[in-house]
């Protein structure tokens, strides 16, 4: 097979497994999303110290470990994204599927105007386009859900948030979430232990088919993760950015036929802004690629 293929097939892998998890959370009730959270933590850290020694990375991390600057950045990240994992847990298990992937359509636009914000970056017309008929998108389900759809807001700042500074941070996938999931694992396991002690936990008392589920979340986690890498080394960028759209395309699917949420019309009306906003952002970017490419190849012929 060749490798471009094998990169697309690994690509979908990836974000098919994230698309579907609003199918495998709510199997691990009766636990509150914080304890699956809790549970998500701990198991990931073992699973990802396991794929360290695997894939021998030891050294790397290492290396993470003894420089200072990159090791606040990654526990910078583990905030961020235990608040993350958070939200999404809570928006799956409280059936509000619909405004995750709210949140993961969004993010593109988020990363964007953060680019804008805090990095300085200077946007293109057809950027700024887009960006407004996000912002109107949020207003318009605003009053469809007559509250902020912070859900959706919160997912997509903070995995923006994180994607800086991971990108910032600019080490490996396996060993730096081995680093994150070691930083916020005290928080993990103190918080069990007190379930344990006040007799709260559903770890071992909903038997062991529960209690294997709620082991299982350190490898569901880790494996999206590693098709993911391994498609982002042989897929281009502009390919691994159109797959993105696959993970909340069937979180939407999901929500709207599987899981009968609502959608009003004002609802949809919102959604179709922010896939209009989408397609504008989509094609400026692939086609301001190609033009930068055209050009690169012009002045390479012309020198």
């Amino acid at each position: 097979m060749p490798e471009q293929r094998r990169g697309l097939l690994l690509g979908m892998a990836a974000y098919g497994l994230w698309g579907g998890f609003p199918l495998y959370w709510p199997l691990l009730e009766p636990a509150g999303a914080v304890e699956i959270l809790a549970h998500r933590i701990l198991w990931s850290m073992v699973t990802m110290g396991l794929l360290v020694v695997v894939f021998r990375r030891t050294t790397q991390l290492r290396a993470i470990l003894a420089d200072r600057r990159t090791f606040l950045l990654l526990a910078a990240a583990a905030l961020i994204i235990t608040v993350n994992w958070a939200t999404y847990i809570y928006g799956v298990n409280n059936e509000r599927v619909v405004e995750t992937s709210l949140g993961y359509f969004i993010n593109p636009l988020v990363t964007v105007l953060m680019g804008v914000v805090i990095l300085g970056e200077r946007l293109r017309p057809l950027q700024w386009g887009a960006l407004g008929i996000a912002s109107l998108a949020v207003v318009v389900l605003t009053v469809d859900y007559g509250r902020l759809p912070w859900i959706a807001l919160v997912l997509a700042f903070s995995f923006g948030t994180y994607g800086l500074l991971k990108k910032t941070a600019n080490v490996g996938a396996v060993e730096s979430l081995a680093v994150e999931t070691t930083v916020v694992a005290p928080l993990a396991a103190a918080y069990l232990g007190w379930l344990i002690a006040s007799g709260a936990s559903s770890f071992g008392s909903e038997g062991a088919g529960h209690a294997l589920l709620l082991a299982s979340t350190g490898i569901v986690t880790a494996i999206p993760l590693i098709c993911f890498g391994a498609a982002a080394t042989r897929v281009s960028m502009t390919t691994l950015g159109l797959l993105q759209y696959l993970a909340p395309v069937l979180q939407f699917a999901l929500g709207v036929f599987v899981l009968d949420e609502a959608m009003p019309a004002s609802r949809w009306i919102g959604f179709v802004l922010v896939w209009v906003a989408l397609v504008i952002f989509t094609v400026e970017a692939t086609n301001h690629h190609r033009r930068q490419l055209r050009l690169t190849v012009h002045a390479s012929a012309a020198a």
